[in-house]
């Protein structure tokens, strides 16, 4: 498989779909039949199982490319991406612990992400979901918030936290096919943006997971962070990243097209000319420039087995954040140079303007980032308590 799998017609029908998806908070599922089709969803499975065997730094530049058409489709997509991703890497490894995944993705399994919780600021590496341990495998009993193609997944990768032993509690990664009992999927997304994700929340009551299906008993909080969930960072952060950036470069692209032309009653040339219009397209590629290189060089780093050590996890945070960041500023500037036309669906921007808010909410969020990064530059152990007080 080539590692440009999307073609130029492919992408223009995402993006004239996505406005519709967006209207009537809809699925993607045209985008999504197109993806399945065309080998997408098996990116980064290993060529040993027939997959496409890109790395996370062709994987993601993909998802760049994807999400400057249709930002929501590629955010969705980016949870099945990042399993498969995870198990593909474990594999070159030499650890086969996830191999099934891998089996199962290539026959048409679609896997999906549970770990959002409220209440909860320290994703994945805690949990307020039980974890109960019992004869062949665990119960799982919580609340999962922005799960991404609800839809569609077949499993559902889910943790939670095992107290039976309060000095050292473990947390509990698992995937729940689609067919368990002991859960509900409550229809509740309706919200600001990324809408055809349909990142409905699932409530988990006693589900009961098999041991085949668990992929990690670690210990609670940073001291749990082996290759798996270190890998959960850096192939979902990092997908997050170039998503957003690729929806920035949308917006400073938008802003540039439309401005040539545009006209004033107070100019006599289009507003290119006019010196603010000018600088508010400076800061937007300012913003912009350094977004790409600093991902590109994390996921290089990562694909190519670079060891950064104890400073993976900050590094990985870091990216993300600042992908986030100056891609939000991106498309405020957009949105101020674009004027009253902006707040139009029409435009184009209106769209962008709300999907670029759910960058923040993805973890780990600004409170998270500044808290891991500030502790692992001074050397602090991320599991020191009391954190504030």
């Amino acid at each position: 498989m080539s590692p440009t799998i999307l073609n130029d017609e492919m992408l223009a029908r995402f993006a004239r779909r996505a406005s519709d998806y967006d209207r009537e908070n809809r699925f993607f599922s045209e985008d999504f039949e197109e993806l399945r089709e065309c080998g997408y969803l098996r990116a980064a499975v290993p060529r040993d199982f027939g997959g496409g065997g890109l790395t996370l730094a062709e994987v993601v530049r993909q998802q760049r490319r994807l999400a400057y058409h249709a930002a929501p489709t590629a955010l969705a997509v980016n949870m099945h991406l990042y399993w498969t991703g995870i198990a593909a890497d474990l594999f070159r490894a030499g650890d086969t612990s996830l191999a099934w995944l891998l089996d199962a993705a290539m026959k048409g399994e679609i896997f999906a992400a549970g770990h959002a919780e409220s209440g909860n600021d320290i994703p994945v590496l805690l949990s307020t979901t039980r974890a109960e341990r019992v004869s062949g495998g665990y119960r799982f009993t919580g609340k999962k918030s922005f799960g991404s193609l609800t839809p569609v997944w077949t499993y559902l990768g889910i943790h939670g936290m095992d107290t039976s032993d309060p000095s050292a509690p473990k947390v509990v990664h698992a995937f729940m096919p689609r067919d368990t009992e002991g859960y509900r999927i409550d229809e509740t997304w309706d919200v600001l943006g990324m809408r055809a994700t349909r990142s409905d929340d699932t409530v988990l009551d006693g589900a009961f997971v098999p041991d085949r299906y668990v992929a990690r008993i670690v210990a609670a909080g940073a001291a749990g962070v082996d290759q798996f969930v270190l890998a959960i960072f850096a192939w979902a952060l990092l997908g997050f990243g170039n998503i957003y950036y690729g929806l920035a470069r949308r917006a400073l692209d938008l802003t540039v097209q439309s401005l040539h032309g545009k006209r004033s009653i107070a100019l006599s040339r289009p507003m290119i000319y006019h010196p603010e219009v000018q600088h508010r397209i400076a800061q937007m590629q300012l913003a912009l420039d350094p977004i790409e290189p600093h991902l590109e060089r994390i996921a290089q780093d990562w694909s190519s087995g670079v060891d950064h050590g104890p400073l993976w996890p900050a590094k990985i945070l870091s990216a993300k954040y600042n992908a986030v960041e100056n891609a939000w500023r991106v498309v405020d500037l957009a949105m101020e140079v674009a004027g009253g036309f902006g707040i139009f669906k029409r435009s184009g921007l209106e769209q962008i303007f709300r999907d670029a808010r759910l960058g923040r909410i993805h973890p780990g969020n600004s409170m998270f980032t500044h808290e891991l990064v500030g502790k692992t530059a001074l050397g602090i152990n991320p599991d020191e308590m009391p954190r504030w007080g």
